[in-house]
């Protein structure tokens, strides 16, 4: 059995060189499934979650968020890095009072957003945005267990697709103390190179959600880490869901064939 420490070292060599793709399971399931097809790390997805209370996104608290991290981080021996939206706090010292909870869920890393969840404002003022990192850095100091904090600069999600701006926040993110950068929602190989040289050589996170780009070609733009967000669980939506409409319209169940064997894939015994 793998201590947290253990996870989170092999979750920062993974860091150190190369490129390695963490997808995204939404529950203790598929968070095993991954893990058995060889997956060396895997990270958590707030929306993922959200879907299986039957919630939409940022519909979460706090204390449903660090049990479900606690389930995952438990029921794999692989590195895990929480989806930590906005650390579910506007003030810095609150932040860092729920970094600190989350670090005892056993996770190995942990992003921290900019985006408010207010259209007219969507994006944490820049110093704000900047102490908000800090304190997450100082809750994982503090903790002793050194693990990976992640800076996201959401503009490209909330509708300020800014390269400049997202690129000078995720400097002033790495100088905060971040470890690894990240800017989800990009979808451009210049901006990819952009944000990778501006960074360097602390890491880069890319979000994969469509398929514009592959692990090679991120890897040879200088990518360190592929995420996946919440793509796989909207492609288990789209099975199930196309396979419940066929039933309600047609009565027919032509979806029923070539199923997975999921005990097997799960059976550890």
């Amino acid at each position: 059995m793998t201590t947290q420490n253990d996870r989170v070292a092999q979750f920062r060599q993974l860091h150190s060189s190369g490129c390695f793709v963490m997808p995204n399971p939404w529950d203790v399931g598929t968070a095993r499934a991954l893990e058995q097809m060889g997956f060396s790390a895997l990270a958590t997805t707030s929306v993922g979650l959200a879907w299986t209370l039957g919630r939409a996104d940022n519909q979460v608290t706090l204390d449903e968020t660090l049990a479900h991290l606690r389930a995952v981080a438990i029921g794999v021996e692989v590195p895990v890095n929480a989806d930590f939206q906005g650390a579910f706090a506007d003030d810095p010292q609150q932040v860092q009072a729920n970094v600190r909870h989350a670090v005892a869920t056993g996770i190995a890393g942990l992003s921290i957003e900019d985006s408010t969840g207010d259209s007219v404002q969507p994006l944490y003022e820049f110093d704000l945005a900047v102490d908000r990192v800090r304190a997450a850095r100082r809750a994982i100091d503090d903790s002793g267990t050194d693990i990976v904090l992640t800076g996201r600069s959401e503009g490209f999600v909330c509708g300020q697709p800014d390269i400049d701006e997202t690129i000078r926040r995720l400097c002033a993110y790495a100088e905060a103390g971040a470890d690894c950068l990240y800017a989800p929602r990009i979808d451009s190989l210049e901006h990819v190179r952009a944000i990778v040289a501006a960074v360097s050589p602390k890491p880069v996170n890319l979000l994969i959600n469509a398929p514009f780009i592959t692990v090679s070609e991120a890897a040879a733009l200088g990518v360190r880490r592929i995420s996946v967000g919440g793509t796989l669980a909207r492609t288990a939506w789209a099975g199930f869901l196309q396979a419940a409409q066929e039933i309600a319209g047609a009565g027919t169940f032509s979806r029923f064939e070539a199923l997975p064997n999921v005990d097997a894939l799960l059976d550890r015994t």
